[in-house]
């Protein structure tokens, strides 16, 4: 039978629903679900570790100190790294109007996290109303939140999702964008025009983000800078902290302590 996290019948209502559910999850196993769309939107943040949501127009790595919105109805499957520990705020579509319309990950504060923890004690029924006023909390939480790019848009073309799920198998590959197009059947100039103008990066951009997006789940899963680093391809550790930088703006020892001085929930 089906662990769902919140009754499938009530993500799939008419939309009569007017108040915010949420949703706190401790196991010590890990978290898959498949592909699936509802009502309602959703707002996802792991406790611990970090988690992967899939959609059409690619992932997002959530870490810790992340959360990822994805609005009502959009396909969306969730892949935690290792035992789930994490929350889920569903937000009903009378209350999406003014929320982000596209999937996107957003930078977690110490005010939503305490939101979510008193919420998260709250009993079905109607909304009293200071639960109202902490409701709209969050809500503006997630109107206003700064957003992470933690994403990696999907190609479309399918030659190029071929090299992509190629990638993903091994992303310390370092055959050129030319071998690759060799591979895939598909001009070297065809598959450099069209990354860009399927992905918005070039395919050396897009790999790279490839590999520091897991680097991220690497990280948060407790492995060490140099393994990640020689695991993803990079020639050396020294490599591997500049390219992090650059992307995140901040070491990945300076990442992890971050997340262990600024625990979630």
């Amino acid at each position: 039978m089906p662990d769902y996290l919140i009754d499938p019948s009530f993500l799939n209502a008419s939309g009569d629903a007017a108040s915010i559910r949420v949703v706190l999850r401790r196991s010590p196993l890990a978290r898959e679900t498949a592909l699936h769309s509802h009502a309602f939107g959703q707002l996802i943040g792991p406790l611990k570790g970090s988690a992967r949501i899939e959609t059409d127009a690619g992932i997002w790595v959530v870490p810790a100190i992340h959360a990822a919105w994805v609005p009502p109805h959009h396909d969306h499957a969730l892949q935690s790294n290792g035992p789930f520990q994490g929350w889920s705020i569903y937000v009903p579509p009378v209350l999406c109007a003014n929320l982000p319309q596209s999937p996107l990950t957003l930078q977690g504060n110490a005010l939503l996290d305490a939101a979510i923890q008193r919420a998260s004690h709250w009993q079905n029924g109607p909304e009293t109303p200071a639960q109202h006023r902490l409701a709209q909390v969050i809500l503006d939480e997630i109107a206003t939140a700064q957003p992470v790019g933690l994403n990696l848009p999907a190609p479309q073309d399918a030659r190029l999702q071929r090299i992509a799920r190629q990638l993903a198998a091994d992303l310390a590959d370092h055959r050129g964008m030319a071998e690759w197009a060799n591979w895939a059947g598909i001009a070297p100039r065809t598959l450099s025009r069209r990354f860009v103008a399927e992905t918005g990066f070039t395919f050396r951009d897009w790999r790279q983000r490839a590999r520091l997006l897991a680097a991220l789940e690497m990280l948060a899963s407790g492995r060490a800078v140099t393994t990640v680093a020689l695991d993803l391809g990079y020639e050396n550790i020294s490599a591997f902290i500049t390219a992090f930088k650059k992307t995140f703006g901040t070491t990945p020892g300076q990442y992890l302590a971050y997340g262990s001085e600024n625990p979630a929930i």
